[in-house]
């Protein structure tokens, strides 16, 4: 009797006790989001009540000049990658023609040179020390600047360039699978009534991918928004450069934070503009958009047209910068492999390492949080936990340190007062500081995979774990996360990759003393020593490569090939 007694009592208990942990859930989800909202926060109050509030000073000199230039770099930038973008994309997923599936792939390697990287390599060899312009002067017997005329690299059209040939693979990305979900029917009609290829795709094809575009353009202009390598080595003044000027050379956050809400400001504009652009376009896929497709026949000179049009930014995004830091490296590897070099790549492996890992615990927490509580106020704390992505990493990291340095401020005042002991800075002074940075900004990578891939799995195999009395977290553990393996792993590698590649952030919050590959090569770029940044530089490359493989697999495998 009594067995049977404790055996009804466990019965009833159990949604009781499930009911509990996923409630467990929900807190940890609303308390994660509360933690990463505070850099966002923080920025907006610093801007409101700054201690020296120097907004009209900045509105009567540098803030127009800082607008002007932010708006013309981000409509340049936009032009160029959405000419590349859309042109590559097109060419190689609708048109046959000789090295077709090698630019599959090979169009999105730009993405793994960091944009101030290509800017140091064609600035060494565009300059008027380079051995282009002396090729030049050698051949025609020029003596200096004055008797010929060459562009100016170190300029705003030249960081529009730099910045465009290593962004457009957002617009290559998302344009060439919104293709490839296309209905062939679609094509054949238009080929049946007339229509060219050139035609077909003004006429059919771009105003079905318009929001796949919209959502690429908007990466590309959040991220032109976000550089500052290049901008600062060209001395291009955006208001990434003046964020930097203001709070490192005069030393008011303040007036930081008020630059930093302008940025903001620009983001949600952004956001709101992408979003806007597709609010009344709703598509289904249609019955045959997994038939093979049925690429354009092309006359040979077309096709070689074709080739050239994948070759250029190829050759001119990672090609060229490519190769010419593999030959610095080999040419001064003694010398750049030193203890420092060393030092830095083990902090840049563990800082990325360490913000991977916690991403991705973070938005497993979130995605499956959720899974079990699919309601509205689920989808804004979402929404709200991966804002950081959409904001600049010279924004985050003013964000970061406010809450962090008043934090430490409060600690070490206390344990002065109870013990007589300094605290010091314990997290805003501390590698702490870039990891949390890191996790708001690359946070929307891992918890978009995880919860695009959770839905994915049907909600019977959850009813059916917890028939057989394991709980959510169980559930998670034993049922979920075994299936979500190469996910969790592709979402691990490309927030690893992306945080290597992270500059400002990690200028402004990184500890004394202490270097990251992007500082290091940052470091030696503005010392005007090019050759002894190469090796890491080509390290950073070199571990962009892998994720841009997967991405161009994932893409590829979506459609059968005709």
């Amino acid at each position: 009797m009594t067995e049977a007694v404790s055996s009804t009592d466990t019965g009833l208990h159990q949604p009781l006790l499930a009911k509990r942990t996923s409630r467990r859930w929900l807190f940890s989800a609303l308390l994660t989001t509360a933690i990463l909202a505070l850099p966002v926060l923080s920025v907006i109050f610093l801007a409101f009540f700054p201690e020296e509030n120097i907004w009209p000073h900045l509105l009567e000199t540098t803030l127009p000049r800082y607008l002007i230039t932010t708006i013309e770099l981000m409509l340049g930038v936009g032009v160029l990658t959405l000419v590349i973008g859309l042109a590559t994309a097109w060419t190689v997923t609708m048109c046959e023609f000789p090295g077709r599936k090698f630019f599959e792939w090979a169009l999105l390697l730009p993405f793994a040179v960091p944009a101030y990287v290509i800017a140091y390599v064609y600035t060494s060899l565009l300059d008027y020390a380079g051995p282009v312009q002396t090729t030049l002067r050698d051949w025609y017997g020029w003596n200096n600047a004055s008797d010929y005329w060459f562009p100016e690299i170190r300029s705003l059209e030249g960081a529009i360039l730099m910045i465009g040939l290593v962004l457009y693979p957002y617009v290559y990305l998302l344009a060439r699978a919104a293709f490839l979900e296309q209905s062939p029917s679609l094509f054949a009609v238009s080929r049946s009534l007339g229509h060219s290829a050139v035609s077909t795709f003004f006429k059919v094809v771009l105003p079905i991918a318009r929001p796949a575009v919209a959502v690429g353009l908007s990466l590309v202009l959040m991220e032109t928004l976000n550089d500052f390598g290049t901008v600062d080595f060209f001395a291009v003044q955006t208001l990434t450069a003046g964020l930097f000027d203001t709070w490192m050379n005069l030393g008011n956050l303040g007036g930081a934070a008020q630059i930093a809400t302008t940025m903001l400001a620009f983001v949600v504009i952004l956001v709101t503009l992408e979003r806007y652009s597709r609010r009344r376009q709703q598509q289904f896929a249609a019955r045959d958009n997994r038939d093979p497709i049925q690429r354009f026949t092309l006359s040979a000179p077309r096709q070689w047209i074709c080739v050239l049009v994948c070759l250029v930014p190829v050759l001119f995004g990672f090609l060229i910068p490519g190769g010419t830091l593999a030959f610095y490296a080999w040419d001064y590897f003694e010398e750049s492999w030193n203890p420092d070099f060393i030092q830095n790549t083990l902090n840049s492996l563990f800082l990325s390492g360490t913000a991977a890992i916690t991403t991705l615990l973070i938005g497993i927490t979130l995605a499956y949080s959720r899974r079990l509580h699919n309601t509205r106020s689920m989808k804004i704390l979402m929404r709200l936990s991966s804002l950081g992505y959409a904001m600049p990493g010279a924004v985050l990291a003013v964000g970061v340190i406010v809450p962090l340095a008043g934090f430490d401020n409060w600690l070490d005042s206390w344990f002065r007062e109870a013990f007589g002991i300094s605290t010091g800075l314990l997290l805003s002074g501390s590698a702490f500081a870039v990891v949390f940075a890191y996790t708001v900004r690359f946070l929307a990578v891992s918890a978009g995979s995880v919860e695009s891939a959770l839905q994915k799995i049907t909600p019977s195999m959850d009813m059916a774990s917890r028939s057989l009395g394991h709980s959510p977290g169980k559930t998670l553990i034993r049922v979920h996360l075994p299936m979500l393996r190469g996910t969790l792993l592709t979402a691990a590698l490309v927030v690893f990759v992306d945080c290597m590649k992270e500059l400002p952030a990690t200028l402004i919050l990184r500890p004394f003393n202490f270097e990251t590959l992007a500082t290091y090569v940052y470091q030696f770029a503005s010392d005007e020593r090019l050759y002894h940044s190469a090796l890491p530089a080509l390290i950073i490359v070199l571990a962009g490569i892998i994720p841009i493989i997967l991405m161009s697999r994932s893409i590829s495998n979506t459609r059968s090939i005709g």
